[in-house]
């Protein structure tokens, strides 16, 4: 699952700064995933150490009588542009000679850390998440960017790709069902997606 809209009104590319609660709406999108998921059986609730994780979590795991167990491991990726006011930033602005050096292989990527890397700590998260609530049905609350690098490790896809094309929004569910340990199906779906109409999106 990705955490639900951050109350963000700079505009901050807040990445693993620490301090970024839900907003109300937010809150509200994590309640409805909860309420959308509480029969299911959920023995096991993950989310990485940040507030905007920790807070979407809450209340799936408080359903389920579970605490929330962190992990970072599922933590926003690394970005050299966190603390950057991106709100008021157009794209143009990023080609600026300063910043040449970290644009410098979107295929790594440069600016941040390495697609590689977070497809390898989200897929031994979900391994052992699996083998934890085995028989049962477990929760990991991340961020997109390491959702949809996930997801692309494990069909085969290509790690580098377009953020504009990722199919991740905020509450969103990407559903991983294993069957004999082989891995049967990805859905994707947006329990909260009502709520999502009145937000005006999230960075990470």
């Amino acid at each position: 699952m990705r955490h639900g809209e951050v109350h963000n009104p700079d505009g901050v590319l807040y990445g693993r700064l620490d301090g970024y609660h839900l907003s109300e709406l937010g809150a509200r999108m994590a309640q409805q995933v909860a309420d959308h998921l509480v029969d299911r059986d959920i023995t096991l609730v993950v989310a990485s150490s940040l507030l905007r994780a920790q807070e979407t979590a809450s209340p799936i795991a408080a359903s389920h009588g579970i605490p929330v167990t962190t992990d970072d491991r599922v933590i926003e990726a690394g970005n050299t542009f966190e603390g950057t006011r991106v709100g008021t930033m157009r794209p143009i602005d990023f080609v600026h000679p300063r910043y040449w050096k970290r644009m410098s292989n979107p295929l790594k990527p440069s600016w941040g850390e390495p697609y590689a890397e977070i497809a390898a700590r989200m897929l031994a998260t979900i391994a052992e998440a699996r083998s934890a609530a085995a028989g049962h049905e477990a929760v990991i609350v991340s961020h997109q960017l390491p959702i949809w690098t996930a997801r692309n490790a494990l069909v085969g896809a290509r790690l580098w790709h377009d953020p504009r094309k990722r199919e991740c929004r905020l509450a969103s569910l990407t559903t991983l069902t294993y069957a004999g340990g082989q891995l049967e199906s990805i859905e994707y779906s947006e329990p909260a997606g009502a709520l999502l109409a009145e937000s005006q999106g999230g960075t990470g």
